[in-house]
């Protein structure tokens, strides 16, 4: 058996023979009385012995792990305390609560411990000799320990004041330790330690250093509850409180709580990605936001601009799986021909793919109506797997619907380029900027120069919304804009775009586009299978023809769904379901009734004065008839069909060339003064504007002057100058398109214009004799029938009269007489 104190020590004064009980956890000390409950029936049948036999007298001693339901002898410390029993109270339970007094320390003989195999164990135990301990140092000593235990009464309120009183009356060093011991919190090996030391001063210096451990613990445990207790009591203020505030807004209708607004807000800003700068200023307004009262106008201003902070995307991107073949077969299967624009995109989509980050392209698809502008967008979009958004901008005027409007006006939000990216809830989608040649300005500003922030890939970066007073990203956007004309569009905003021209379709891009895709997608949304109805290619064609005019399919399109609209009609009024109507050229109009436009055509034969003109309209391209006509006058220049400027001047430039080559022309050099002049160009509720005219108008007036036919079969087009020079023009490919259609033979372009011949279809191009002219010399040698051609309008010769003045002059004398 070991022990905790060495065998030179005195140790025995005297023996005799007790129960002994084994204390779990718990040390007693002399002069120390200690109320215990005791449960096992070893100790309770041990302490009834005591009572009975012992003269109450037990012997306590600590077992050495208390776990050990029946201890042996080897489990008991060998030092324990003598102690009385004062006082026995018997509980319901079957256990006894009771209060023991300790009378002195005693040790039990190996050789007189007995009674473990019966009910209880008894020992012969010998008192321990102890000296009370003097001098100087156990004065110091008593002294120290009286103070900290005071100090350990001040941090302790469990500990009575009486009980401080008692403990301090003790005055010797070894009775004050077994006097302070039983009243700290300490192991119970520490206190079997105390209880085994023999030397008093060495027992109080044991003591009083546990002492001081408790005091400082327990001085930690009260600063913790006095926090604690603070943040409780802060805690129960608060949801006081707010309980208060919901009592309060319930009172005055009021469904949520603000403050637990604020909570959410706060919560979704720290899920949100932000940048820095976006997350800062969402603190700040969320700040102010808690301390203005929610029935304050301010209130409702800032919570709007935190939710629409929170709500945009501002990092938030889709996924991109880039695939340009699929991507080819998505563009191909939306839209029929279109090879440049669909060129372009898979460019793009394969630099993409390359690279990790790209700045967005900025493309601008130019053409007339109709032609697949926006829906060649969205096949995009799709294409790229990526949302799509559109913003029309026709007639927008206002620079605010595309910056926003600042915080300070009433019912202020941002533009539509963010109110549309919170839609579609990604900040890299593909976003069509529709119509954007038809934006306009006036005193609210000018919005097209609104967007020259917006689709500069070199400064989109940090878009600037009058609302926000951020900036925003929008460099991932991928932008697509869409326009009918160019010229409306300021060319500092042209040049921020790359320009994609889509030209109108020819008749058989029409015919394919038509039987392949429209007619399909009319006859499944009028409730017909494909065998209800058969369109012939004939038919398909005469509606191109004769029941549309314009550049794109969108006409021919509302065409195909009435015949599909009316062959529903006689399906249902037929009866019969599985029935098939065969809609043919020759059963067309008893669909869609008389024709409603008819072509331009070349004339049935040559005529005077009159020459055929190619113009470009936002429908396509269109033939121009200009007709002149001669009569006896003083110089008068008439000029109708509603001809803008343009087309006016170069009337005016064409007549100015006619009379610098009168003498070429073998006319008098004041031949204009003698006639006037009516130039006219049919349907003149069209208005007609352009320079390119300007060679038909002087062939039409160089025709009616010589009194010389014009080719029926030829069609012209270019800009004349005063020197008789034939300049290039634009919108080729329309034009010839429109001669096609007319059954021209031959056109006449400007020589400028052979590079643009790359454009056209080949299919055209061996349809039509293009002759590149670079003067009108070569323009009237092609167009006008010369019949005497050694004469004066060939160039060679000055033989032929002049025509002018004198034909006029008899005709005019021959039609008086009549």
């Amino acid at each position: 058996m070991t022990s905790f104190f060495s065998d030179d020590q005195p140790r025995r004064a005297g023996s005799l023979r007790l129960p002994v009980m084994s204390l779990r956890e718990v040390v007693m000390f002399p002069r120390s009385i200690v109320p215990l409950f005791v449960g096992r029936e070893a100790s309770i049948k041990a302490i009834e012995n005591a009572v009975s036999t012992y003269d109450k007298k037990i012997f306590l001693v600590a077992q050495r792990t208390p776990e050990t339901e029946k201890p042996q002898e080897e489990d008991l410390f060998r030092m324990g305390t003598v102690s009385k029993i004062l006082q026995m109270l018997r509980l319901p339970d079957g256990t006894i609560k009771v209060l023991f007094e300790g009378l002195y320390r005693a040790e039990w003989d190996e050789d007189g411990l007995e009674g473990f195999e019966d009910e209880f164990p008894t020992a012969r135990v010998s008192r321990m000799a102890e000296d009370d301990g003097e001098g100087s140092e156990a004065e110091a000593l008593v002294r120290t320990a009286h103070e900290a235990m005071e100090h350990y009464g001040r941090v302790n309120k469990k500990l009575a004041p009486e009980t401080i009183l008692a403990i301090n009356a003790q005055t010797a060093p070894g009775r004050l330790a077994d006097a302070i011991m039983p009243h700290l919190k300490v192991d119970y090996i520490k206190k079997q330690e105390i209880l085994e030391q023999l030397d008093p001063n060495k027992r109080l210096e044991d003591a009083f250093a546990l002492l001081q451990g408790e005091i400082e613990i327990s001085s930690i445990e009260k600063k913790i509850k006095s926090r604690v207790k603070q943040q409780m009591e802060k805690n129960q203020r608060e949801y006081y409180l707010n309980e208060q505030l919901k009592a309060i807004h319930k009172e005055m209708g009021r469904d949520e709580d603000p403050l637990a607004e604020v909570a959410e807000f706060e919560q979704r800003l720290k899920d949100k990605d932000l940048p820095d700068d976006a997350r800062e200023k969402a603190l700040r307004e969320l700040k102010k936001m808690k301390n203005t009262p929610p029935s304050s106008a301010e209130y409702t201003v800032v919570r709007n601009y935190v939710e629409w902070i929170l709500d945009l995307p501002w990092n938030t991107l889709q996924d991109v799986q880039i695939d340009v073949n699929k991507a080819k077969e998505t563009l191909d299967a939306d839209h029929y021909g279109l090879d440049k624009p669909k060129e372009r995109i898979l460019e793009y989509l394969a630099v993409q793919s390359l690279v990790e980050k790209m700045k967005g392209p900025i493309l601008c698809l130019v053409g007339p109506p109709g032609v697949g502008k926006t829906s060649l967008a969205k096949s995009i979009a799709r294409a790229m797997d990526r949302e799509f958004v559109r913003l029309s901008l026709g007639g927008v005027r206002d620079e605010a619907e595309i910056r926003g409007h600042r915080r300070t006006y009433v019912g202020a939000l941002p533009g539509k380029i963010l109110q549309s990216l919170k839609r579609v809830k990604y900040n890299n989608p593909v976003f069509c900027l529709d119509e954007v040649d038809k934006m306009s300005t006036d005193f609210r500003g000018d919005p097209s120069s609104a967007l020259l922030e917006v689709l500069d890939p070199e400064q989109n970066y940090a878009f600037g919304d009058h609302y926000l007073d951020l900036d925003y990203d929008l460099s991932k956007v991928f932008f697509i804009t869409t326009a009918n004309a160019l010229h409306t569009i300021p060319l500092p905003l042209q040049d921020r775009m790359e320009i994609i021209r889509i030209p109108g379709y020819l008749e058989t891009e029409k015919a394919q586009i038509a039987k392949h895709f429209l007619l399909p997608k009319k006859i499944a949304e009028n409730g017909l299978k494909p065998e209800n109805i058969s369109v012939s290619d004939g038919a398909v064609l005469e509606v191109i023809r004769q029941y549309t005019r314009e550049a794109g399919v969108r006409n021919v399109e509302r065409e195909l769904a009435s015949l599909c609209r009316k062959t529903a009609r006689k399906l249902v009024e037929g009866g019969d379901r599985e029935a098939t109507f065969q809609i043919t050229r020759q059963t067309l109009p008893q669909y869609l009734g008389v024709p409603k436009f008819r072509h331009g055509e070349m004339e049935d034969a040559p005529q005077v004065g009159v020459s055929t003109g190619l113009a470009y309209t936002e429908m396509g391209g269109e033939m121009l008839m200009v007709e002149t006509a001669l009569m006896p006058g003083a110089g008068k220049v008439e000029i109708t069909g509603k001809l803008g400027d343009v087309m006016q001047e170069s009337a005016k430039a064409a007549l100015s060339y006619i009379r610098s080559r009168s003498a070429s022309f073998g006319l008098k050099p004041d031949f204009h003064k003698e006639i006037d002049i009516h130039i006219h160009v049919p349907e003149g509720a069209t208005p007609k504007d352009g320079p390119s005219a300007g060679i038909t108008l002087a062939t039409a007036m160089v025709s009616a002057l010589l009194n010389m036919p014009v080719r029926n079969d030829l069609a012209m087009t270019g800009e004349i100058t005063l020197r008789g020079r034939v300049l290039p023009i634009g919108g080729l490919r329309e034009k010839l398109l429109a001669a096609h259609r007319g059954q021209i033979k031959k056109v006449l372009i400007p020589d400028d214009n052979a590079k643009d011949l790359k454009e056209v279809p080949e299919a055209i191009l061996k349809e039509l004799e293009i002759v590149q002219v670079k003067n009108m010399d070569e323009v009237l040698e092609q167009a006008i029938i010369c019949e005497a051609p050694g004469k004066l309008f060939c160039g060679r010769d000055n033989a032929v009269e002049p025509l002018a003045s004198s034909l006029l002059k008899a005709e005019y004398q021959h039609h008086t007489r009549h």
